[in-house]
């Protein structure tokens, strides 16, 4: 695709933190764009419109009336607008880049993804790339943090108040699931990747197979099963020596040259369909060297090379 051809690239701010117990993580968004990551893109050759931040609220005004899934009207609330954002980009022929924000964010961003997608008649795929499942429900989290959940909500499963987000069907098939970089999953999790039959690669294969082999598998599977492939990073599945601002750092995760070849990887084969970046958290990080690197990946992504 020559410069010229590219669609435009709309940056959408998701400042959630509710999904989360660790605060900070709402101004992952300003860390990135301190990062420039517009510039970044427009370095290469992209049109890049920055749509602001979807309306969130502000934790410490609000009480939890379900600790099984803590401030669940919210989150909802605030995800069926970041639906209608990404589905607005999509129609208009934009490429949608969502920075959060915990992943609860993704509940939104897949929502307006499968509308667009069902009213195309497209078929969905996502690339998971993330240390944790995030597979869990209502039932099973230990935590009751809804950032936990996106990926169970989008197959179709939890509550009615998170599943109907962006139109009431199912978002997402389960086979058209990859996860790579999985080290931290729960028993409930365990079960429903395995009872769904999803495509989890955990660090175990990454080490063996190496990082190319795994997405190359992950987009000749994907490319075979969806028309739109979407990417969900999220900040985590890298090592935290790397990239100290998360939330949730889980040790052992992607090297900095791993991420780069995942994402370097994806834009080589023309597969990216639309972006999220997740779980940058400045309150936790050191001179915003995580955000900074997330925008570095995000260019990666979006066809930036060393030569």
């Amino acid at each position: 695709m020559s410069r010229t051809d590219r669609p435009p690239v709309h940056i959408i701010g998701f400042p959630m933190d509710l999904g989360a117990d660790r605060r900070g993580v709402d101004m992952g968004p300003s860390a990135l764009r301190i990062a420039e990551i517009d510039n970044r893109l427009r370095r290469l050759g992209y049109r890049v419109f920055d749509e602001g931040d979807v309306p969130v609220s502000r934790q410490e005004i609000l009480t939890v009336d379900n600790p099984r899934l803590k401030y669940l009207p919210q989150i909802a609330d605030s995800c069926e607008n970041l639906a209608r954002t990404v589905r607005r980009v999509l129609d208009g022929g934009g490429f949608p880049l969502a920075l959060g924000g915990d992943h609860s964010m993704s509940i939104g961003t897949i929502a307006g993804l499968a509308a667009h997608c069902r009213e195309q008649n497209k078929r969905l795929g996502i690339i998971w790339i993330d240390a944790h499942a995030d597979i869990n429900t209502g039932e099973t989290s230990p935590s009751g943090n809804i950032h936990g959940m996106p990926v169970a909500v989008s197959v179709g499963l939890g509550v009615t108040e998170l599943t109907t987000v962006g139109g009431e069907f199912r978002k997402l098939d389960p086979e058209n699931i990859v996860m790579i970089g999985l080290r931290s999953v729960d028993l409930g999790e365990k079960q429903i990747i395995h009872n769904k039959r999803i495509q989890a690669i955990t660090m175990t294969q990454v080490d063996r197979l190496r990082i190319d082999q795994v997405v190359e598998h992950a987009l000749d599977y994907l490319q075979e099963r969806a028309d739109h492939i979407h990417v969900s990073f999220d900040l985590d599945s890298v090592d935290p020596l790397i990239v100290p601002g998360v939330g949730t750092p889980v040790p052992g995760g992607l090297t900095y040259r791993e991420a780069h070849l995942a994402m370097e990887i994806i834009a080589e084969r023309g597969a990216l369909g639309s972006l999220e970046v997740a779980e940058v958290n400045p309150i936790l990080d050191i001179k915003n060297q995580s955000a900074l690197f997330a925008a570095e990946l995000v260019a990666s992504a979006m066809g930036k090379r060393i030569l």
